[in-house]
């Protein structure tokens, strides 16, 4: 009657455990695959999310440096992350006007500048940018100039932007098609900086 116990605890324990792994495979499987099949513009989003909250410095790695940006420290803040956007503040010295809003939509992102003057009324020259036309990289998205952008600056119809992220780099690019000059910002995401003031019209 013992060995009989023991034959039948001995089967039930290999069951449980083949069972176990058998649930783990399954959920690695799962995983694995779910990862596979997450649209790049998504894993793109989720690479800025991880920054919510935190300021980071950066700097003009293009020549010439645009007027505006020299002798000026530069930085961003992942100010706000929530339905379906993020806020990003690109602080120029005392200069709080620029504002990136990143737009997710169902298969692409939208890039737009927020402008504001000092006492937070909107720039004649705002909202800005455009839509990446396809999922694009999960490390890099690209945004053409789109028409609300051409009505507002006709010369900006050849305009793309461009935004790369990695575990250690943000980069953001302009490259003007009639222009030989493309400017990049690149910024260090090893290491936090001391958070900004609120944008020009943001305080609230």
């Amino acid at each position: 009657a013992k060995e009989v116990s023991f034959e039948h605890y001995y089967k039930t324990l290999n069951m449980k455990i083949l069972f176990s792994l058998s649930v783990l495979l399954f959920s690695y499987t799962s995983f694995s695959i779910a990862q596979e099949e997450k649209s790049n513009h998504l894993q793109f989003w989720e690479s800025l999310e991880q920054h919510c909250g935190k300021a980071y410095a950066g700097k003009v790695i293009t020549a010439p440096v645009p007027k505006d940006f020299q002798q000026q420290d530069l930085v961003m803040h992942f100010l706000s992350c929530g339905e379906g956007q993020i806020r990003i503040p690109f602080v120029v010295g005392e200069n709080r006007s620029r504002t990136w809003m990143f737009t997710l939509n169902e298969n692409s992102i939208q890039l737009k500048h927020d402008h504001r003057h000092e006492d937070g009324s909107p720039d004649d020259i705002t909202m800005y940018g455009g839509t990446s036309p396809n999922t694009g990289f999960a490390k890099l998205q690209y945004f053409p100039a789109d028409q609300e952008t051409v009505d507002l600056i006709p010369y900006a119809a050849g305009n793309v932007w461009w935004v790369s992220i990695t575990d250690s780099t943000f980069t953001y690019n302009l490259r003007r098609v009639s222009s030989d000059k493309p400017i990049r910002v690149e910024f260090d995401l090893t290491e936090e900086v001391e958070a900004p003031a609120a944008p020009w019209g943001w305080e609230n």
